[in-house]
């Protein structure tokens, strides 16, 4: 009998302990953790999600570069669209066909039929407001209120970039990004995206049970206030941008502006462009994939993106080079007979007098001078490998061959060989200088981005060093350089006192040599030209720049493909630049007109806009 005791006394003892614990949880359930009472009354629940103005852009002047519209997103509760739904008026309203309606509605269902999901992103104010008026009557709709970017500039496309829906796999790798959400995609708006974007929020609504608002859950308990993101203030002068890219119109090619004293960027252009508000809104898949389909590559951004022979504006560099290593002198001369003999072949040149000194050479631009120079220079060494390594360091620390580091997306590295390229052609210790000679002019295997040539005129402005090229100038007022340990002074290893012959050679290019295109009074300009070789069509023009000769305002490099002579469409085009920069006026509205007038690319595809949303 106490044996039967004994059991009872456990068995009640393991039912009141079990019946401990289910009290244990249902309080804890009930009144502890509200979580599970949210999760208890979804279906009566609609979480509306709150969308944080995007930060503000701003140029170096205060100029409004890109601000917010208000905008819609339609959702949709599948379960609750009634069986006599207007599909027809619907469709009506919203300007899509059925098809477009089905596809739509099919999606939302298999995300969920119960929970709301977007059925038509980014409707514009003024579309939303003939959608308003009618909602009532299509019980399951309703909309949550977001912004859309507007660029009234409608300038510096490529700079400030765009956004786009973040994917599956965005979502999948950044826990912040939910289906809908919108994303840099390109420029700064993607470099910046995470102070620009700012902290989404959310409110938490009872609904009846026709999906109709009738309040804040627990006096919004779970609610988050949306927190607006950073403004930024860009570098570049929105002014000097938009006339830029006014001057390239109809042509291909780039502007890169920089301020030598600082590395801001002052302008960055690449042509064809387009306008920005063309990938906003409900027509921006639309117009993507036309954009994309041009055979003129608006979406490219020739600034950072596209590699080009530097030509004869690289001629400033090997007589950098050639006066560092101590194997060329400003006063030594060099004969050209028309261009230069090697190995059985000729490198040709244009008719100028003869003998040629340091000046003269980059005043003329003769060819034969800089394969002497070069040959010097590569030949110093025991060997080919030697001479050309320690060619190679000199032009890469002059920013070439090698990203910049610029605070945009998608630069790309450019060329400059290392040894090992060669011995695959040529075999190990079978190249020489001749073998490479096409370098001395700045031909051969060598590309070159605009931004880097901008870089390379900039250390040149600066006699032997650059400053970070950089595009943000402040964050909600702070200066970047709190924010950002990369902006530093990079040296060339050239020291300072071999600039003031190049410079001042430089300067006489403009006044009385191949660059007078660019010429403006009572302001000392000192460039360079180039006529870049092209294998597919006419020879690119090119001109690198920077005034004024003492403490420079602005360097930059400009480059138009198929513009032949650096001197015909380059540095005109420059010339025109730094005179709008440093004076706010143009002296020479013949050269003005020409540039505006001129088109080397024929007739421009048209893109309809966005106005009418």
């Amino acid at each position: 009998m106490r044996q039967y005791e004994s059991r009872r006394i456990v068995i009640g003892a393991i039912f009141l302990i079990v019946g401990i614990i289910f009290l244990i949880r249902l309080f804890y359930v009930q009144v502890i953790d509200s979580h599970y009472k949210l999760d208890a009354t979804n279906n009566v629940l609609r979480t509306v999600v709150k969308y944080p103005a995007r930060g503000l852009i701003y140029d170096r002047n205060g100029t409004l570069l890109v601000y917010n519209e208000a905008a819609y997103d339609l959702m949709v509760v599948p379960k609750a669209i009634e069986e006599d739904f207007d599909t027809a008026g619907f469709c009506a309203l919203l300007e899509i066909t059925k098809e477009g309606f089905d596809q739509r509605f099919n999606r939302a269902k298999n995300y969920s039929r119960y929970k709301a999901s977007i059925f038509e992103k980014e409707i514009s104010a003024r579309s939303y407001a003939k959608i308003q008026e009618q909602l009532f009557n299509y019980p399951g709709f309703f909309v949550q209120t977001r912004t859309l970017r507007t660029y009234p500039k409608r300038t510096a496309a490529h700079l400030v970039g765009y956004l786009g829906e973040a994917n599956s796999k965005i979502i999948e790798n950044n826990s912040y990004y939910k289906s809908g959400d919108n994303i840099g995609i390109s420029g700064i708006e993607k470099h910046y995206e995470k102070v620009l974007r700012g902290k989404r929020g959310q409110e938490v609504q009872m609904v009846d049970v026709f999906n109709r608002p009738k309040g804040k859950f627990q006096d919004g308990a779970f609610d988050a206030t949306a927190v607006s993101g950073s403004n930024l203030k860009l570098t570049i002068d929105a002014d000097l941008q938009a006339y830029g890219e006014k001057l390239m119109q109809n042509k291909k090619g780039s502007i890169v502006a920089i301020d030598p004293s600082t590395g801001e960027i002052l302008a960055l252009i690449s042509m064809p462009t387009y306008d920005p508000n063309l990938l906003v809104g409900r027509q921006r898949s639309k117009n993507y994939g036309v954009l994309s389909q041009d055979t003129l590559k608006p979406l490219f951004n020739r600034a950072l993106m596209a590699k080009y022979p530097p030509g004869s504006t690289f001629k400033s560099i090997n007589a950098l080079i050639g006066l560092q290593e101590q194997v060329l002198t400003p006063s030594m001369l060099y004969s050209c007979y028309r261009g230069y003999s090697f190995s059985g072949r000729k490198m040709g040149c244009h008719v100028h007098s003869s003998p040629v000194n340091l000046e003269f050479s980059i005043q003329t631009s003769c060819n034969a001078y800089y394969c002497n120079v070069f040959r010097r220079i590569i030949d110093n060494y025991p060997t080919a490998e030697e001479g050309y390594n320690v060619w190679r360091n000199y032009v890469t620390n002059f920013g070439l061959g090698k990203k910049t580091g610029i605070d945009l997306p998608n630069e790309l590295s450019g060329f400059v060989p290392k040894t090992d390229y060669y011995d695959r052609y040529y075999l190990k210790g079978k190249w020489h200088s001749t073998t490479i000679l096409s370098l001395a002019i700045g031909q051969g295997e060598l590309g070159f981005t605009p931004m880097q040539m901008a870089n390379m005129v900039t250390a040149i402005a600066n006699r032997g060093y650059y400053i970070t090229p950089h595009i943000a100038k402040e964050i909600n007022g702070q200066p970047i350089a709190e924010f950002d340990s990369t902006i530093v002074r990079n040296e060339t290893g050239i020291e300072a006192k071999y600039f003031n012959e190049v410079v001042e050679a430089m300067y006489k290019v403009v006044e009385k040599g191949t660059g007078t295109s660019a010429k403006i009074d009572s302001l000392q300009v000192c460039g360079k030209t180039g006529t870049v070789q092209n294998p597919h069509g006419d020879d690119h023009s090119t001109f690198i720049a920077f005034a004024p000769k003492e403490n420079p305002k602005i360097a930059l490099s400009v480059y138009v493909e198929n513009g032949y002579w650096g001197s015909r469409w380059a540095a005109p085009i420059a010339g025109l630049m730094i005179e709008q920069y440093l004076r706010d006026t143009i002296t020479r509205p013949h050269i003005e007109k020409r540039m505006l007038e001129g088109n080397l690319i024929g007739t421009v595809p048209k893109i309809a806009s966005n106005e009418g949303e």
